[in-house]
């Protein structure tokens, strides 16, 4: 897989405690990386994190991405080669209720690694994740491509498109010939097992139907571009793979992750979908607005820069992601004799296994 670019690397991953976190350095230890990681806190309770147990699996530090002092020493210790920059404060909703921090970790923490990379001769290649929703949303029809305007209504995505706009500036200024080789990979709405943030579709059905609860949803008629959470994994592996060797075509670029157009679905397709691996599971909607917090309907994004630059495509559909998704969940709250860490596991050698058969680069 990825040309064995992974084995025996020295790999950090930022925000390695988060949904997303926990899925990628699982699957960098099924590749032989040698893993760190860097985060605040462990976000949730329950918590993937924990139940993989993977401070006992990776060097795990905790700090602030907030701290610069704190950043550098872990960098001076671990000495990366290939960096992961996945810490944030990744809630709408949340950026809201608090602005600065979300301004502070999303736009100045990404501020801060960069300035690691930039004293930090070990480092090789770095992916810097931001978000689908770093682009001006104009509510259209079509995929949203890698050099259509940056913008955001909301706190969070106008973060995240300032730290789009920071990371240019030091590719452009900084990171020249001799690298580090940086690009930045907009992706969103991803779903899997193992997510419990507040105020996310998924884990609030999870949470309520585990319980026997109706779970109430404001807007059904919200569409986005859903996709499991190994999809753009797979994509920031394979660009991370592509920096680490030096092709000049990806670096200092910006890639979106997305599935297909017609895994488009909306919110209230996701739920009836969702509710087939749970009986009796009840929801209603309650077309609850807030004017003063909007909250986009329709984003798409266009993955023809991935595909045509990293020979990078989605795996799955729609009906297998939920299946999935569904199933880790199942699993999880039956307390079944397969193990929550094995049906991770498990999961990511299904996922490449079906990458494998739709003859994908990256598996070879």
């Amino acid at each position: 897989m990825f040309e064995n670019i992974y084995k025996d690397k020295h790999v950090l991953v930022t925000g390695h405690t988060g949904f997303k976190g926990t899925w990628l350095c699982t699957w960098l230890l099924e590749l032989g990386a040698k893993v760190a990681g860097y985060s605040v806190d462990v976000p949730t309770e329950p918590s993937h994190f924990e139940v993989l147990g993977l401070s006992d699996r990776i060097e795990h530090f905790q700090g602030d991405v907030r701290h610069k002092s704190s950043l550098d020493e872990v960098f001076n210790k671990f000495q990366p080669e290939i960096v992961f920059h996945l810490a944030a404060q990744p809630l709408v909703k949340r950026s809201y209720d608090d602005p600065i921090l979300t301004f502070e970790t999303n736009s100045m923490g990404t501020l801060n690694l960069l300035e690691c990379l930039r004293n930090q001769p070990s480092v090789v290649a770095t992916v810097l994740i931001t978000s689908d929703k770093c682009y001006e949303n104009v509510e259209w029809l079509w995929g949203y491509r890698e050099n259509d305007r940056l913008g955001g209504k909301d706190p969070y995505s106008a973060s995240k498109a300032c730290a789009e706009v920071i990371s240019r500036v030091y590719t452009e200024s900084f990171f020249g010939e001799k690298g580090p080789f940086v690009a930045t990979t907009r992706a969103g709405n991803v779903v899997g097992g193992g997510d419990w943030a507040l105020d996310r579709v998924v884990p609030d059905c999870m949470r309520a139907w585990s319980k026997g609860e109706k779970v109430v949803i404001r807007n059904p008629h919200a569409t986005r571009p859903w996709q499991h959470v190994l999809e753009p994994l797979s994509g920031y592996l394979v660009l991370g793979q592509k920096l680490f060797q030096g092709v000049t075509e990806v670096k200092n670029e910006s890639f979106n992750f997305g599935p297909s157009a017609k895994v488009n679905q909306s919110v209230g397709d996701l739920i009836a979908d969702m509710a087939q691996y749970w009986p009796g599971a009840e929801w209603k909607f309650e077309q609850e607005v807030d004017p003063g917090k909007p909250e986009s309907t329709l984003l798409r994004l266009n993955c023809d820069k991935a595909f045509q630059l990293l020979n990078w495509n989605s795996v799955l559909n729609f009906s297998e992601t939920i299946r999935m998704t569904g199933e880790w969940y199942q699993i999880f709250y039956s307390q079944e004799p397969l193990s929550v860490s094995e049906t991770t596991t498990r999961q990511i050698e299904e996922y490449t296994h079906l990458a494998t058969q739709s003859n994908l680069v990256w598996t070879q």
